[in-house]
Order: C-alpha cells, then structure tokens, then sequence
C-alpha cells in the first residue's frame, strides 16, 4: 500500500522525473528477458531508523529460533525412520506424515515460515536473511542442549561471531534507508536456474566428492534458497504473486533432501550447512536482483562486517565434525 502511494505522488505529479515516465512493459506487450514486472512493491523509505523494518527484523529472529528447534525435531524422528529416498516418494510421505514427532517439527517449520513470510513483507531481503543467518547459532547451541553435552570450542566461535553479527547488524539500521529496485525476469530466471543446476550438482557428485549428508545438506539449502528468493518476489503481491508456484517447488524439494540427508548426517552439519547456503545466497540476491544498496559511511562499513560475521559464523558451525554421526 505504502509503494502505491509513493508511485502516484511522484509520477502522478506535473513535472515528473524521466524514470517514472516508461512502464516497464515493452509496447508489444510481451515480456523479454531484460524486461521488468511493474515497480509497484520496490519503494524508498527514509525515515531514519525505520518501525516497520526493526518489526520485520524481529519477527525474523522469532522465525529463525522457531525454524531451529523444527531442524532439531525433524533430524530426531527422520533418523529413527527407515530408509527415504527420492525412488519411493509416496513411501517416504507416508512414513513423515505417520510419525507424530515429524509432524511437530514440522509444524513448528510452517509457523516459522509464515513469521519468514511476514517478515520479508516488512524489511529488505538481504536484513531478513541476516538476522536469519545468525539462527546456526541458535541451532548450535540447541543441539548441545539435545545432546546433553557442552558446545565444542569451533560451536562457541561460530556462535559467538553468528550472534556479534547479528548485534552489528542492527546497529547499522541507524539512520539507514529502505530501497530496492524490480529486478528483470530474465536475471531472476538465471539466477534460479543457476542455483537449481548447482543443487543437481551436488546431489550428483554425493558418492564421489561430499558425503550423502553434507551432499543432502547443500542441495536443499540451495532449494530453500531459491525458494526464499522467490518468497520475497510474491510478497510484493500483484503480478509478482505468480512466483509462489516455484516458492512450493523449491521448499518441497528442499525439505524432502533435508529429511534424507538427516538419517546419514548430524542435526548441525546438515541442517547447518542448509542454513548457510539458504541465507548467504539471499543476501547476495539482495544486493544483485533487488539492487539494495548499502549505507554510505561507518554504517556501510559496520553492514559489511556484520553480513560477514554471521555469514562466517554459519561456515564455522556448519563444517562436519570429523565423521558424522547420528543424533
């Protein structure tokens, strides 16, 4: 609503500036693959430190504690199941969707996408993904708690600098801007098909380059990925809804490897990486397809640092612990 507004103020007025003039839609009427859906739900706010953004930060922080202990849940009651596998889906299904411990993890998962949801409705994609690339180290820590044991030194570094990112974060949220800009389809479509082929990748070279449960963990994270992307595209409504039918593809996928990958890997190294890639990738797509840009000055720099700490924190947790073992 605030973006309709904006968008009739300014190039509703008598002198408007030469970007507002062009619609995004060629005359033709059909779309190429540089062309842009309307520009309706990427908006610039400036209001110093902004309500709806700080709102949207917390409800990411609540979505990525909630999505932690869901990971914990999932990783216990997928590896007591017998066998998963991609080659009997309607069997796999079956034994999820009949395990009640799953089906808690599970819906704890749904509770914390739809806070995801809200969140990304509210705040840029690359803070979002920020706040929820520190969540690894709540996964560490509530995984010790399961395991009844003391976080390992390499678990209390990775946490440590997830949770100082985290803090340097949202003191770069002073004085900063809201702003993103339409991506084009043709730069969304490679950036998702780039990401699906690597996703394959990994699943093909399981056996022979990473372990089943590292190669598990890459591919869904590179599915949630794409999925989380997409997610932010459909929460600007209109056209841009349409993106929620890959949205599905890629969380559906991505749950399915994690489930797999959790019966050959530990909860934190599969569930670990899966984070890691799901939030660095987001925040790169930020940057690069939403063009959201980076405060000027000590705050761009305090930015940086904090969307590399908790990007190197997740690295730190999520590297396999010599042979992985079941939880």
């Amino acid at each position: 609503m605030r973006s309709s507004t904006f968008s009739m103020g300014i190039c509703g007025a008598p002198h408007r500036p030469p970007e507002c003039a062009p619609q995004f839609l060629p005359k033709s009427g059909r779309v190429g693959k540089h062309d842009r859906l309307p520009n309706r739900p990427f908006t610039e706010h400036n209001h110093g430190m902004h309500t709806q953004t700080v709102l949207g930060l917390v409800l990411a922080m609540a979505s990525t504690t909630l999505i932690s202990f869901a990971y914990l849940r999932q990783h216990g009651a997928a590896a007591d199941l017998p066998k998963l596998s991609f080659r009997h889906p309607f069997h796999s299904a079956q034994l999820l969707l009949t395990s009640r411990a799953w089906l808690s993890g599970f819906a704890m998962e749904t509770g914390g996408f739809i806070l995801y949801v809200a969140a990304l409705a509210l705040a840029e994609l690359t803070l979002v993904q920020s706040v929820a690339a520190g969540g690894v180290g709540i996964l560490a820590v509530a995984s010790a708690r399961v395991e009844r044991r003391r976080l390992t030194r390499r678990e209390a570094i990775g946490s440590m600098l997830a949770v100082s990112g985290l803090v340097f974060l949202a003191i770069s949220l002073i004085g900063g801007a809201q702003h993103s800009a339409p991506p084009a389809l043709g730069e969304i479509a490679l950036w998702l098909g780039a990401t699906t082929g690597a996703a394959l990748l990994a699943l093909a070279g399981r056996r022979s380059v990473l372990r089943d449960g590292v190669a598990y963990g890459v591919a869904g994270g590179l599915f949630f990925a794409a999925g989380d992307i997409c997610t932010k595209l459909a929460t600007a409504g209109g056209a841009w809804f349409l993106f929620v039918f890959p949205l599905i593809a890629g969380y559906l996928v991505g749950t399915s490897l994690l489930q797999i990958g959790y019966q050959s890997g530990a909860a934190l190294t599969v569930a670990g990486i899966a984070t890691l890639l799901t939030n660095a990738l987001p925040i790169a797509a930020g940057t690069v397809l939403l063009r959201e840009p980076v405060p000027n000055g000590a705050l761009g720099t305090i930015r940086i640092l904090a969307f590399a700490m908790v990007t190197a924190g997740a690295i730190v947790l999520a590297r396999p612990r010599g042979r992985d073992q079941r939880d």
